[in-house]
């Protein structure tokens, strides 16, 4: 499944690589991942699951 995030260090959107769901201290699930080209940790809040 390709997620598509921000990048801080390229200051773009890109699909991440290596994308996992994750769950944050809270609950909400999130994507970790890393960015293709520069290899910068991404992460994306999803929305929450009803």
């Amino acid at each position: 499944m390709a997620v598509e995030a921000y990048c801080v260090k390229c200051k773009a959107k890109k699909e991440m690589k290596n994308a996992q769901e994750v769950s944050m201290k809270n609950g909400r699930p999130a994507m970790k991942g890393e960015c293709p080209d520069c290899g910068t940790g991404m992460y994306k809040i999803l929305p929450t699951k009803k």
